[in-house]
């Protein structure tokens, strides 16, 4: 179950949030509705796929995603080997079958990059005829896929990778919290049980090369009928095992192309070793117990993010993940072709319905493992294709933010002068207006409501509970500053004009780093390691 769900008291009315989304809409430049002429292709395609030969309808898949997801790009199906260990069999909706490279639908998807969820709407990269209908993997419907098939040993290690082209159809579409509910009740499938042994296993596999899991309580934007409101969310352990499927596909697509020597590789570059000496700094401030020899990887995994000192320094430990992107090759492997929080290569190939790369790195990875050449459309587009995407992961963690940061203010916005129970969960060292050598300015997090955001004081205590009064809740500018109240830590030597702007340290906006869609699609929502 999840580590901490927190739910603000008061929601706030649709009708006030609705103008402030289309200014969002508006100031991020997202797409509007789709071009007829673009329209129509998916409407033709819709009718007439260009459906596989290969038949593996009587595979019997199961979908896996929030309840309300309909955009369903993978389905599963888990089994025991005969003599030992697992196969997996891992079917991604086939985007390419629907659309034509060079296309108005094709360059539609690629002035997009990805699909953007908002609490009011989605903005998504295919339109929904396609990402909600046909090209979905919804129960009960044939559907053109790239089937993988990867088997693993008995503690999880992969030994031997397929993908092909097939005919699949769906048998149920579960969701996170029932099948949760059933694993607890046992009374799941054998299906779900091997999703759960399987899931560990990789969870093992991870810690003993190094990866980082971070289950840091995300800010969740939710709707509740006609109005939203904020929580701390953290995902429930099915939804991590869930993950592991998929990030064990993207690294076997990985390694796929490595091989192969073209591809597009999800690449994170590692840390300076100035950041692991800041962290122990900020470990022995918090008094957080770091023995010599012991990973910060290992660390990590003992900390509860429940307990406020290691709630902030889990929040600190987002600064050793920086630099994420797309690395394209065609010839040779790139220098840098590993993902430092996965410690592993990795690549996108699991959600072609909402993300531009995944579909063709999955062609990539169809024809090297058939024997064939990469399709020229696929191969052209390659080098392309980081600019791409890492415009549309800019304006989606832009989208996140703001929005989180407008429903921060509208809940706060008659609450100006009030008091509240916070914990410091990150500092701005570069702002010490007393010149003591110690920040005075930071992120707190509230308990009620669920917010994140700027707090000004003298010497802000990192990872200790302590009570801030709001100052500022400015709806127009998406604004929040709270000051510490406790006389220890009120401000002292504040400029007249603070120039600042709102975030402290690594924060952006309110909070510190607000990531989590309203939707929860993103299965590793709550981690700060990478989206599968």
């Amino acid at each position: 179950m999840p580590q901490r769900v927190l739910t603000v008291e008061a929601a706030v009315p649709a009708a006030d949030l609705r103008a402030g989304f289309d200014a969002i809409r508006a100031e991020l430049q997202l797409p509007g509705p789709w071009p007829a002429d673009a329209q129509a292709e998916a409407e033709a395609a819709a009718k007439a796929p260009r459906m596989p030969e290969a038949d593996a309808t009587g595979l019997p898949l199961v979908t896996l995603d929030p309840a309300e997801s309909m955009d369903l790009d993978q389905a599963m199906h888990l089994e025991k080997r005969e003599g030992g260990g697992y196969r997996v069999h891992y079917a991604i909706a086939d985007v390419a079958a629907f659309v034509t490279p060079g296309s108005v639908l094709d360059l539609e998807t690629h002035r997009r990059g990805e699909t953007y969820y908002m609490p009011d709407m989605r903005v998504p990269l295919h339109p929904e005829i396609l990402s909600e209908g046909a090209a979905s993997l919804l129960p009960g419907q044939e559907c053109p896929a790239l089937l993988w098939q990867i088997d693993l040993d008995s503690s999880g290690d992969t030994t031997n990778v397929e993908v092909r082209r097939a005919r699949v159809r769906s048998r149920a579409k579960l969701n996170y919290q029932d099948t949760q509910a059933a694993l607890d009740a046992g009374t799941a499938d054998e299906v779900l049980r091997l999703l759960r042994e399987i899931g560990t296993l990789r969870q093992d596999r991870e810690a003993e090369r190094g990866g980082i899991s971070l289950s840091v309580p995300a800010q969740v934007v939710v709707a509740d009928g006609d109005s939203w409101s904020l929580e701390y969310r953290t995902p429930l352990p099915v939804e991590n095992w869930n993950a592991q499927i998929s990030l064990l596909t993207g690294m076997a697509a990985a390694e796929l192309m490595v091989y192969g020597e073209i591809g597009l590789l999800r690449t994170m570059p590692d840390p300076p070793e100035f950041a692991y000496h800041r962290l122990h700094r900020v470990a022995r401030a918090l008094k957080i117990r770091w023995p010599e020899g012991v990973s910060y990887s290992d660390l990590i995994r003992k900390l509860d993010p429940a307990v406020p000192a290691h709630a902030a320094f889990l929040q600190e430990t987002t600064t050793l993940m920086r630099g994420a992107g797309y690395t394209a090759f065609d010839g040779g492997v790139p220098e840098q072709a590993g993902h430092s929080a996965l410690a592993t290569t990795y690549a996108h190939v699991t959600a072609p319905l909402r993300r531009l790369a995944d579909r063709y790195a999955g062609e990539v990875c169809v024809a090297l493992c058939g024997g064939t050449e990469v399709p020229d459309w696929a191969r052209s587009e390659l080098p392309k294709l980081p600019a791409v995407m890492e415009g549309a992961d800019r304006r989606g963690s832009a989208v996140d933010r703001e929005c989180v940061d407008l429903v921060e203010t509208m809940l706060l916005k008659d609450r100006v002068g009030e008091e509240f129970d916070a914990v410091v969960i990150d500092l701005n060292e570069r702002i010490d207006w007393d010149h003591n050598g110690k920040p005075d300015v930071g992120i707190v997090q509230l308990t009620q409501p669920a917010v994140r955001a700027r707090c000004d004081g003298h010497d802000l205590p990192l990872g200790q509970e302590t009570r801030v009064r709001l100052a500022e809740a400015d709806v127009t500018t998406r604004r929040i500053l709270f000051e510490a109240t406790d006389p220890r830590y009120t401000v002292r030597d504040r400029p007249a004009k603070n120039g600042a702007g709102n975030g402290a340290g690594n924060a952006a906006g309110n909070g510190a780093g607000h990531g989590a869609k309203n939707t929860d699609k993103n299965p590793d929502n709550g981690k700060s390691t990478e989206k599968s």
